[in-house]
């Protein structure tokens, strides 16, 4: 579990340097040109610490710009925060990376619903929903929208309900979901429903059978795949700086909490939310996409309340990703947090 902040928890000291959304101050080469795309981050913070490093890594991105980040909740039984306000610490969690960070624009989180939907026609009224559906239909701007869940679907979901017409602005793009036949093979003693989906099925009903949102899923086999060494973290993370070790020490911290339950320490993570960087920030310069990662296409499944896929005849289309480029997105996210260090610590 995250931990959620408090006295004992925040740094004793502030970062020397501020910057703002939009600002790229610790490249000493500046960035060639804006952000190419929009993007609304969606997570659980309260949960488990990889969201973390999914958010810095989106934040210090100069070629997506964030328009919004929503503090999603956790299921009321999940043993990272079973307190029943697990979107309201996730706000809290958030805000507390901006301050390590340094980063003033705090204008951009929004605290969504605390509860799953109750059924598939009823939204959950969210400050995180406005926001949703007004920067969706923005006619203001033309650049593509990308909205990245590494949680459940809540607040997605419940800003369809309430605007259906934000499903012809947007792409989503989830990790969650559980290994799709004749792709891949559930881990062994797999859940009975996949932990993202577990959080609110409901929601993930209406994203996968009742709307037109155009999807790109990261299931459970590929984010799965997203697998760093503590060695990695130790030597590329916990060194850069009070930001790298804040976020090594999340991991450990879980690390160390789970360890008697499941015989021992191991020496990996499963960074399972960065594919949400990848697909989006780490696009190719020409014909832009995720092109270094590898998809299939297929018709959009059905979602039973067991979380299993079926079959519908002329569903839309949708991505189905196999496998993530770790290596690009990996090594970018260590550089990044070597180069904001440096920025932050005063080293020229």
């Amino acid at each position: 579990m995250t931990q959620i902040p408090s006295a004992s928890t925040r740094p004793a000291d502030s970062p020397p340097n501020r910057w703002s959304l939009g600002e790229t101050p610790w490249q000493q080469i500046p960035p060639v040109g804006g952000p190419r795309a929009r993007v609304i981050i969606d997570n659980d913070f309260a949960g488990d610490p990889d969201d973390l490093y999914q958010l810095v890594h989106h934040l210090l991105s100069p070629s997506v710009d964030i328009r919004i980040v929503v503090a999603s909740h956790l299921r009321a039984d999940d043993p990272f925060d079973p307190s029943g306000r697990s979107a309201q610490n996730a706000e809290a969690v958030v805000r507390d990376v901006f301050s390590r960070m340094g980063l003033t624009s705090t204008e951009v989180i929004v605290a969504g619903a605390d509860e799953p939907l109750q059924d598939r026609s009823t939204p959950r009224p969210a400050p995180a929903v406005d926001a949703i559906i007004a920067e969706a239909l923005r006619d203001d701007v033309s650049s593509p929208l990308f909205y990245v869940a590494g949680g459940g679907l809540t607040d997605i979901a419940s800003a369809f309900l309430t605007e259906p017409r934000i499903a012809e602005r947007l792409t989503l793009v989830w990790i969650g979901g559980g290994e799709h036949e004749g792709l891949a093979v559930p881990p062994p003693n797999p859940m009975a429903i996949e932990y993202n989906l577990l959080i609110d099925p409901v929601a993930g009903q209406v994203v996968f059978n009742d709307s037109t949102i155009p999807l790109w899923q990261v299931p459970r086999d590929v984010y799965r795949q997203c697998l760093v060494s503590d060695a990695e973290l130790r030597m590329r993370v916990a060194a850069a700086g009070p930001l790298g070790r804040y976020l090594y020490d999340e991991v450990a911290f879980v690390c160390a909490m789970v360890a008697p339950h499941l015989g021992g320490a191991s020496e990996t993570y499963a960074l399972g939310d960065s594919p949400l960087v990848l697909l989006t920030a780490l696009q190719s310069v020409f014909e832009p996409d995720p092109s270094s990662s590898r998809y299939v296409e297929r018709p959009t499944p059905a979602l039973g309340e067991d979380g299993a896929y079926s079959d519908v005849a002329g569903a839309r289309p949708m991505r189905v990703y196999t496998w993530v480029d770790t290596r690009l997105m990996f090594e970018d996210m260590y550089l990044k947090l070597a180069e904001f260090e440096r920025w932050q610590g005063g080293v020229s």
